[in-house]
């Protein structure tokens, strides 16, 4: 065929440039200098042929009709594809199976969801003595959590009202939005020239080798809001880097719609979508609008678009001697993030229990350290991840509660997105020996808490 690409057209480029190579050379050197040519002709013959050259080797790539010969690439695009969805499908099942009696009964939000399904904003009976964070007004009862929460889980009390399920399935939900997660961190690191196992270890560390996996499996309302809040925030990234602003900005409502702090975001966001006025815009439209409904819903239940809720609910502010948000309260969530390295130790089995209200990241977490290198690919996407762990952990650091029962310190999953661009920028393109170490310490010390939390009573307060 005319088109088909003949071996011989790189030869014989090479051959012209090595003939014009040599003719050049005698011109103008040697004894008998040709200096009366003109230079300029011979650099724009050597040119030509370069370029002939260039061409040559772009035409490898091309089919018999000029078109892009994508198909080897396009099937390992599909095959590595299909590999992520796979990995995802296994994380997400990990995370079903990991707590055989997930807190179901504290299901606040998926209530409030049934409810709203329902044509009401509130319960009109009285909610069981567990359910102490219901807020008792004008002789019904509210949920506490934001709006954005209770939207989340429309689409399951849906599936209630038409009875295709019949009580809250919490670890379906938990291992949905474990492999979610999963599935966007793997998309993500595409972005990065790094190889496909090192993508696999770095999104195995952030669901197993964090408090997020014994955290999320809880399964409580309180869990649960953070992993849909790491999983607006890591969706809001992979579409604002692929040029998406309006589906990012959904993922970015999803996020601070079930963790409020994270609307401090804002500006980080609107940074890495180089500031342009119509991909802000884009951007905003779903937050703006679920900004809006919020205030609404806040004047319907409790008669101020600025009254959450939060302060209502009985005993928190006698509980938090020094309010909701305080200056006091930073130097608890300091030792409960950064400092409390106190596990229980026996002589006899299980030998090492974790602290129940609290533990440092960095203990664990060890690979952590790793967000410390030097380096980066884009030194100012790594400037604006710290200064979103920073946006973050101020609120995080003045909330009156630290945690409550948790291991390690579960607010900081909402730094996770963050860290896993950090580990990104620095990465080499392999797996090295420090980072394998790290890695399945931190595999290790999560899946033996998890085990110790979910599985046993050995974790006592």
């Amino acid at each position: 065929m005319d088109d088909e690409i003949v071996p011989s057209e790189i030869s014989k480029a090479l051959d012209q440039i090595d003939r014009l190579r040599a003719l050049i050379v005698d011109r103008y050197t040697g004894d008998n200098i040709q200096s009366n040519e003109p230079l300029g002709k011979d650099i724009a013959d050597l040119r030509a042929a370069v370029d002939a050259l260039d061409q040559a080797f772009q035409n490898e790539g091309k089919g018999p009709n000029g078109t892009e010969a994508t198909g080897k690439k396009t099937s390992r695009a599909k095959i590595r594809i299909r590999l992520f969805l796979l990995a995802a499908s296994m994380i997400g099942l990990a995370y079903f199976f990991s707590n055989p009696h997930p807190w179901t009964y504290f299901d606040y939000t998926y209530r409030s969801a049934r409810a709203l399904v329902s044509g009401s904003l509130s319960l009109d009976e009285p909610p069981t003595s567990w359910m102490n964070e219901m807020i008792p007004f004008e002789s019904h009862y509210y949920s506490a959590f934001p709006f954005g929460s209770v939207l989340t889980l429309v689409p399951v009390a849906v599936l209630q009202k038409l009875h295709l399920i019949d009580e809250f399935p919490t670890m379906a939900v938990v291992g949905i939005t474990a492999g979610c997660i999963a599935l966007l961190l793997l998309l993500y690191s595409l972005q990065y020239e790094v190889s496909n196992f090192k993508r696999g270890v770095l999104t195995a560390a952030i669901l197993f080798g964090t408090c997020m996996w014994c955290n999320l499996a809880f399964g409580g309302t309180w869990q649960l809001n953070l992993g849909f809040a790491v999983l607006g925030e890591i969706g809001a990234l992979y579409f604002t880097r692929r040029g998406a602003p309006f589906l990012a900005g959904a993922f970015f409502a999803l996020a601070f719609g079930n963790r409020t702090e994270i609307i401090l975001l804002v500006p980080v966001f609107f940074y890495l979508l180089g500031g342009e006025i119509k991909k802000c815009f884009k951007f905003s439209i779903v937050p703006i609008l679920l900004g809006l409904a919020t205030l609404l819903y806040n004047d319907l239940r409790f008669h101020s678009p600025f009254d959450f809720g939060y302060a209502r609910i009985p005993g928190v502010l006698k509980e938090l001697r020094h309010g909701i948000f305080s200056i006091y309260a930073v130097p608890d969530n300091i030792k409960a993030m950064l400092l409390d390295f106190s596990w229980k130790v026996f002589s006899q089995y299980p030998y090492l229990v974790p602290h129940t209200f609290g533990g440092s990241i960095f203990l664990s977490s060890p690979f952590l350290v790793l967000i410390f290198r030097r380096g980066a690919r884009d030194r100012k996407l790594k400037i604006a991840a710290w200064v979103a762990i920073t946006l973050l952990i101020v609120p995080l650091w003045l909330h009156g509660n630290p945690g409550g029962w948790q291991f390690s310190y579960r607010y900081m999953m909402i730094l996770l997105p963050w860290i896993f661009v950090l580990l990104l920028e620095s990465a080499r393109p392999r797996v090295t020996l420090v980072e394998s170490a790290l890695f399945a310490v931190s595999i290790l010390i999560n899946a033996w808490a998890s085990y110790l939390f979910l599985w046993t009573g050995y974790v006592q307060p």
